[in-house]
């Protein structure tokens, strides 16, 4: 596993105003955290170098285009060797209605949030996942009734 870098105290106030909104202009920035604009451009270059700064990405409203459920499923397999889970991991790589997928500790296996138009597509998307296979034990459903918090914000102290 590699070393995560060591960041100081303006890599955190620049990944602060980044992780607020990544568009800021980095002129912004450097005025913000009282360094030049190429100190700031060598930073950013760095932190995106090193994987800290994994992606830059816009965070859209699932509901305003058209894919108001959110769904958490639990999934429990059979078998967590890793050829009987590799077709299951791919299948939830691949797949668009996937949004995150984790690993996890407990009563299941993986964890994964899910975005759907309908409940009709979520039947689909469970079929496409879990139906043909045998390694899958069970999978837990929960549809998300509201949004109280949603957000990628890491905290940087």
């Amino acid at each position: 596993m590699a070393t995560a870098p060591v960041l100081d105290s303006f890599d955190r106030a620049i990944l602060a105003l980044l992780q607020q909104d990544n568009t800021l202009p980095q002129r912004q920035i450097a005025e913000a955290v009282h360094l030049s604009t190429p100190a700031v451009q060598r930073r950013i270059k760095r932190l995106q170098d090193s994987g800290v700064i994994a992606a830059n990405v816009a965070v859209i409203d699932a509901a305003k285009i058209g894919r108001p459920l959110t769904i958490i499923v639990e999934v429990r397999v059979v078998s967590e060797q890793r050829e009987k889970v590799a077709p299951f991991r791919r299948r939830v790589q691949d797949d668009p209605a996937v949004q995150q997928c984790y690993s996890i500790t407990g009563d299941g296996d993986f964890l994964l949030l899910l975005s759907a138009a309908s409940m009709e597509e979520y039947e689909a998307i469970t079929e496409r996942l879990f139906g043909a296979d045998d390694n899958i034990e069970r999978f837990r459903t929960s549809v998300a009734l509201g949004t109280l918090k949603r957000g990628f914000d890491v905290p940087l102290s």
